[in-house]
């Protein structure tokens, strides 16, 4: 039998995965379950909408050598199918890529470990340009003095500093670039609150994240209000391809008994109606929530039901994980 190798045509799969579906909050979450995969403690992520604008996340995770950021800088870098670490939140080996350049056309990644910095960066324009997989490296130190931040990482023992410019995406229609970019960073900062609010909140067993927003700290969103009176019924753990899923039920205090600041937090009257049913957690991280999955109607009689549902990684096949980590269908 005879094989060609045929590889993929650089310009149009970079192009073409910017179009997977993400948003700037699953696009810079997807950024954080990379700095949570790497041990990281703390997270700040700098928004600079004026100028020369531009996104940055830094993390003090363990950080990488050439070879490890080489790796990650790679399409494909993971198989979905290999057994990884219980902490790892990735899958396909593509988040950092696909997330990063489906908000700008200039990703660059810089990483400290052993107290040297690497960086590498991925230009569409100068793949475009080469009609190749170019991944450039940055070496001079005038190339390196030149990156957003890049003293931030400097700072620190290890860590990562990822880097978005030309911001293409996110200027699309904007008449006021720097209100606009404010408006979307406050959905960011809502939606980690409540995505990574278990590592936030330090629950037993996680280590605890810190994440800033231009120097301000993330407070976490407790989805079970569970520093209240919620009522949290027994555990049932089902085992599945000798996987333990852990599924934990609370029916929160009525809404007479709760405070406005709860209510708000909750989304409101109308949210907290909405946010009812399950929430599916993959290590800890929430994937989706607010949904019965079609196995019945949002009702005012299930408004204060919430059903935590704990799945590890090894199940991510079953679960039909989507790359942007924001899609699960149960078995």
């Amino acid at each position: 039998m005879k094989t060609i190798s045929i590889p993929p045509y650089a310009p149009t799969i970079i192009e073409s995965t910017r179009a997977i579906g993400y948003t700037l909050e699953s696009a810079i979450a997807d950024i954080v379950d990379n700095s949570v995969s790497a041990s990281a403690s703390y997270v700040e992520i700098f928004f600079f909408p004026i100028g020369d604008s531009y996104i940055a996340i830094l993390d003090n995770g363990c950080g990488m050598n050439s070879g490890e950021l080489e790796t990650a800088m790679r399409y494909g870098s993971q198989n979905p199918n290999d057994k990884r670490a219980a902490t790892d939140l990735g899958r396909f080996g593509l988040g950092l890529k696909t997330a990063s350049l489906s908000q700008c056309r200039t990703l660059t990644v810089a990483s400290k470990k052993d107290g040297s910095i690497e960086v590498r960066r991925w230009d569409i324009d100068h793949v475009i340009k080469t009609g190749e997989w170019s991944l450039i490296v940055l070496e001079t130190e005038e190339e390196i003095n030149a990156i957003p931040r890049i003293d931030n990482l400097r700072e620190l023992d290890s860590g990562t500093l990822v880097v978005w410019q030309n911001l293409d995406r996110l200027k699309v229609g904007e008449l006021n670039f720097d209100r606009s970019m404010g408006r979307k960073m406050d959905n960011v900062r809502t939606h980690l609150s409540l995505v990574f609010h278990r590592y936030l909140s330090g629950e037993i067993g996680l280590k605890k994240l810190q994440i800033k927003m231009n120097g301000t700290l993330l407070n976490y969103t407790d989805p079970f209000l569970t520093r209240r009176n919620t009522q949290v019924m027994a555990d049932e753990e089902l085992f599945i391809e000798d996987a333990r899923v852990v599924v934990r039920p609370y029916i929160l205090p009525h809404i007479s008994n709760l405070s406005a600041d709860e209510i708000e937090e909750l989304g409101g009257k109308e949210g907290l109606r909405k946010s009812q049913g399950f929430y599916v957690y993959r290590n800890k991280r929430l994937l989706v929530w607010g949904t019965w999955f079609h196995m019945m109607r949002q009702s005012e009689l299930s408004k204060l039901a919430r059903i935590q549902v704990d799945i590890p990684n090894d199940l991510d096949s079953l679960w039909t994980l989507d790359i942007k980590k924001s899609t699960a269908v149960p078995p």
